[in-house]
């Protein structure tokens, strides 16, 4: 892989909205932000040379301010694409948080000949995943997967697909067959336009059925043909995953919102979104706080009579 931070022609993310106050919407009492990225200082942390964008540089710092704002008790950080195989600031940032007293998670790319002393240390880390990342340049490619997957089921990590399950083929049959759980970023980051009835969807909601594949309810912004909130047209394939199996839902911010070509969201009405889709508020709990307890490793949650009260 070469890395490198000199100046390219790619598209520049843009950064964040400032958080906004007071805030509109707060996430249940324990939630659990199961997907967002860092972005660090270039020179630092070198981008790769076949990225697809340049990312805005946010940092761990501002992660945390935003999830003390809307109330989220851990995060899992996921590593994007244009840092390919070299997960150092995922690891820096782990280790920040375990020094602050932070329980937060990870999910790193690896290269099909990693040692097993790394997946260790890794582990130790916080790391408990592996991204197949086929939508952006950069990273593991199926077969490597099918090399790596028994190794990764003898540490009890995860599989994380960033895939457009409308295109990846024989989905049901791979993905199946893989020794270790499954869980599906961006609700399978399809063209809202192509509904529930797309037969790669249809394919995720029967995984998700079968009750070893989860699914992220996060980016509706790069599925949505409407270009603003509240993405309307994303409605009926949140629904649809919520009916397949609402224990295998979980919830993630996406955030800093990295190269996603539409107008940036405000972080509490992106969250808000999930109050009109799921109006129930144990069904909220479950997939806020309670299911991501259960992929992550986290202890159960149990409520004070504070808590409860709300």
């Amino acid at each position: 892989m070469d890395w490198n931070h000199v100046e390219q022609d790619l598209p520049r993310a843009t950064p964040p909205r400032p958080l906004p106050h007071p805030l509109t919407f707060r996430l249940p009492v324990g939630s659990i932000d199961c997907h967002l990225h860092l972005f660090g200082d270039p020179v630092r942390y070198p981008l790769a040379a076949d990225r697809t964008y340049d990312p805005a540089p946010v940092g761990l710092n501002e992660a945390l301010e935003m999830h003390h704002a809307l109330g989220a008790s851990h995060g899992v950080l996921i590593q994007p694409s244009v840092y390919g195989y070299d997960n150092r600031l995922l690891c820096d940032s782990l280790h920040s948080c375990r020094e602050r007293g932070l329980d937060y998670r990870g999910v790193a790319v690896v290269t099909p000949d990693i040692s097993d002393a790394e997946l260790e240390r890794l582990s130790e880390l916080g790391v408990c995943g592996v991204r197949l990342n086929l939508i952006f340049a950069g990273g593991l490619r199926w077969r490597d997967v099918v090399l790596l997957a028994d190794r990764l089921a003898r540490f009890k990590w995860h599989l994380e697909c960033l895939i457009d399950v409308s295109t990846f083929r024989d989905m049901e049959a791979r993905l199946g067959s893989l020794p270790v759980p499954v869980v599906i970023d961006h609700m399978g980051h399809l063209a809202a336009t192509r509904g529930p009835e797309c037969p790669g969807f249809a394919a995720l909601c029967r995984l998700l059925k079968q009750g070893r594949t989860w699914v992220k309810l996060s980016a509706p912004y790069r599925l949505t043909t409407r270009g603003r909130l509240p993405y309307s047209d994303v409605t009926a394939l949140v629904r649809a995953l919520v009916a397949a199996n609402p224990e295998r839902v979980v919830w993630g911010s996406d955030w800093p919102h990295p190269y996603i070509g539409v107008e940036m969201p405000e972080e509490d009405t992106l969250a808000e979104l999930m109050q009109r889709w799921l109006p129930e508020r144990e069904m909220r709990e479950k997939i806020f706080r309670d299911n991501p307890r259960k992929l992550y490793g986290y202890k159960a949650f149990v409520k004070s009579k504070a808590d409860a009260a709300h």
